[in-house]
């Protein structure tokens, strides 16, 4: 079904370790991390808390396991922070990036996320952005999109999260309708937008033209309704197994995987699922879900 001319098949870090919990995983190296991946059959990743900072040991390290660096995750805090910061951190990012032969970036604005926040309940203190600010998004955004294409020739990605401004199906849809899509694109995470309840196909179908990256992440429904039923937040639902692999919760990713193949889509599917490691084990979990997709997507 998928083309493996297009599509590469990689997987997050965080499985093994947490950035929002360091002790998610604290007994877990980067060495360890990074074999397994290999081991489990991917072809490349995305960056972790732990993973060295300089260029040429990272680059030895991927190396060695023929892994490649497919994305990077980006705080942006556009709507708090003067933009010269904001463009400072962003071009260190990009320039890691190229040295290390990414072609895309996921920005997730954080100014006024609930997401790492331990005891905000996830699906009730979520801020609402007005006007004037997402008027200072577009405009932010579509500078950084430029300035990553033109001087990197990275893409931009925008990576919707639970907690965070843009969630929901409705955000989505006005934040790509005020960005350039020359500049900006589409970061699709099944597992957020099935967590948040939209029809996560509708989004994809909608936006495949604009989709540089996709994350597959699955969810537990069961722990879900958990959180919504206690007022957890979005960490505490981590811990409880909120997210799963691909083929483990209730996500049927055949249609997802349908819609990319008749797409012109080129670029990275990573597998990203955030559970604690002492109950996931992360190399049993990657395992399965490279298994999964072999047989659904034929990949």
């Amino acid at each position: 079904m998928l083309d493996k001319k297009k599509i590469k098949l990689g997987i997050a870090p965080i499985g093994w370790t947490n950035d929002d919990m360091p002790d998610l995983g604290a007994e877990n190296t980067f060495e360890q991390c990074v074999s397994e991946m290999a081991l489990a059959g991917y072809k490349g990743c995305e960056i972790g808390n732990k993973y060295p900072t300089k260029i040429n040991t990272l680059r030895r390290a991927l190396n060695l396991r023929k892994l490649k660096i497919a994305n990077c995750w980006f705080s942006s805090f556009i709507l708090t922070k003067p933009f010269y910061e904001v463009e400072t951190e962003f071009r260190a990012k990009c320039k890691f990036l190229k040295a290390m032969g990414a072609k895309v970036i996921g920005i997730s604005e954080q100014s006024y996320s609930i997401q790492g926040q331990m005891e905000t309940p996830v699906f009730e203190k979520k801020y609402v952005m007005n006007d004037d600010e997402w008027a200072l998004m577009f405009k932010a955004v579509n500078r950084l999109g430029e300035i990553a294409l033109t001087e990197y020739g990275i893409n931009l990605t925008y990576h919707h999260h639970m907690g965070t401004v843009i969630q929901t199906e409705a955000e989505i849809d006005k934040f790509m309708a005020g960005t350039d899509a020359n500049y900006v694109s589409l970061l699709f995470d099944s597992g957020h937008l099935a967590y948040c309840g939209e029809d996560y196909m509708r989004v994809l179908r909608k936006y495949i033209g604009r989709i540089k990256h996709v994350h597959l992440k699955d969810i537990r429904p069961d722990v879900v309704a958990e959180v919504k039923r206690n007022h957890l937040s979005f960490l505490q639902g981590v811990r409880k197994g909120t997210f799963t692999v691909p083929g483990d919760g209730s996500i049927d990713f055949a249609p997802i995987f349908e819609v990319i193949a008749k797409s012109d889509y080129e670029g990275w599917l990573l597998v990203e699922a955030e559970q604690d490691p002492q109950i996931a084990n992360p190399l049993e979990y990657a395992i399965k879900a490279r298994k999964y997709i072999k047989q659904v997507g034929k990949i």
